[in-house]
């Protein structure tokens, strides 16, 4: 990221503050729809995590790192809303639908993973994106959200054996 771009920002430009948004918003975005189905939850955490950003911006030490910097905002923000909702329980013995046909006719494989992941439980799906795709181990995970780290290693195979049940379901 341009080091005088956030500086701008730091400095409350809104030129700069439109630039960096109009740079971030769709990774964030993405971020934000890896964790959350309903597209009004993810616009508001969107707009929570600029918000952040651009209030918190001067506590970044190296400009370098503010890409993660950003993302573990998104994270965080997605997570809190999941809190707020009270939606974020492990629970083994949630149901779920299986997909419709339609969801099986997009375009890449990344799109058809995505989908997936809303037909895991809330809880289930966080710590998969926690683990698998942002990284991190399972002793954060489990400070994160409250929880054991045996019950975040056992969502994530929860987790795992499920997206094998849907993948082989739907010749994905």
């Amino acid at each position: 990221m341009e080091k005088e771009l956030l500086l701008e920002c730091q400095r409350n430009n809104r030129n700069a503050q439109r630039k960096l948004y109009e740079k971030m918003a769709g990774k964030l975005y993405a971020v934000c729809r890896r964790y959350l189905k309903n597209d009004e939850d993810i616009e508001e955490a969107l707009a929570d995590t600029f918000y952040k950003i651009f209030t918190k911006l001067g506590q970044l030490q190296n400009p370098d790192i503010f890409e993660a910097w950003a993302k573990k905002i998104a994270v965080n923000e997605c997570l809190q809303k999941l809190r707020s909702q009270k939606t974020l329980h492990i629970s083994l013995e949630e149901e779920f639908a299986g997909a419709s046909d339609t969801e099986t006719d997009i375009i890449s494989f990344e799109k058809d993973i995505l989908k997936l992941l809303n037909f895991l439980p809330e809880g289930c799906r966080a710590i998969f994106n926690l683990f698998a795709i942002e990284g991190y181990p399972h002793k954060e995970i489990a400070s994160m959200l409250s929880i054991s780290e045996g019950t975040s290693k056992s969502q994530l195979n929860f987790a795992r054996k499920k997206l094998q049940e849907l993948l082989g379901n739907h010749n994905i």
